[in-house]
């Protein structure tokens, strides 16, 4: 980690949703479930999470750079359908179609609602997710339900997926014009190394690691030592309970000096 100036004098927070505020691997996993239950015991992905999760994502990594403009809803639908035949699994349009339609179904995470409920007391809050419109809505009204965001920022509205670095540029442009808000207040916060911390640094960008190491071993965050010298992050979190506790802290901090 880099050393940084106090997480108080920033003045926005933007965050990675999916992965980071809702769960993306056990949604993700549990949706797969009709393509699982084919497989026989001896398949090397029969109940492996982070295999299956891995595979997922290399898929999912070459549809979005294949199709940057495609809805997140399509991108899905198509690494589906490839899993799928990768696997040696039957899969149907109708199936690939409804597991693109499911993002709204992924959990927040248990400290997700709160933690955001406490932040926005101090910063304003900005997504910047590699969905489509349509399906940060759905999110928005099923799990994040009586959070509002600042800004929220989209693949669809850039028209390509992180990490590739122009969705950070639209995010600094956007903060400026939309909110008034310059790069060097903005603290990028997420949990993917490779989707958001590399470009980050990239970018210039202030950003903290929210790991989210539960009881099964995570494949969106990445591993430290893997990315060495790409990742600057100055903070590093296990969850967003975490993060809102140590800004609630200095906040009290700062408050009784006065």
């Amino acid at each position: 980690m880099t050393a940084a100036r106090p997480t108080t004098s920033f003045a926005c927070l933007s965050f990675d949703c999916f992965g980071t505020l809702v769960d993306w691997e056990s949604g993700i996993y549990e949706a797969l479930s009709p393509l699982r239950r084919n497989l026989p015991a001896s398949h090397p992905l029969h109940n492996d999470r982070p295999a299956t999760l891995r595979a997922f994502a290399r898929l999912e990594g070459e549809a979005q750079r294949s199709r940057p403009n495609a809805p997140y809803r399509s991108v899905l639908a198509e690494t589906y359908g490839n899993l799928a035949a990768e696997l040696g699994a039957e899969a149907s349009e109708e199936d690939a179609a409804e597991f693109g339609a499911g993002v709204g179904d992924w959990p927040v995470y248990p400290d997700t609602i709160d933690a955001l409920r406490r932040l926005h007391r101090h910063f304003k809050l900005v997504i910047l997710s590699n969905v489509d419109r349509g399906s940060f809505e759905r999110t928005l009204a099923r799990q994040l339900t009586g959070i509002s965001f600042d800004a929220i920022y989209t693949a669809q509205d850039v028209g390509t997926y992180k990490p590739n670095l122009r969705n950070f540029e639209y995010l600094v442009e956007r903060c400026a014009t939309d909110l008034g808000v310059k790069k060097e207040d903005i603290i990028h916060t997420a949990q993917s190394l490779h989707h958001d911390h590399v470009p980050a640094m990239q970018m210039g960008l202030a950003s903290a690691w929210i790991e989210r190491r539960g009881e099964v071993e995570s494949v969106m965050g990445g591993d430290p030592k893997a990315y060495e010298g790409r990742v600057s992050y100055s903070w590093h979190y296990r969850s967003m309970g975490e993060m809102a506790d140590a800004v609630d802290a200095l906040l009290a901090a700062n408050q009784s000096t006065l």
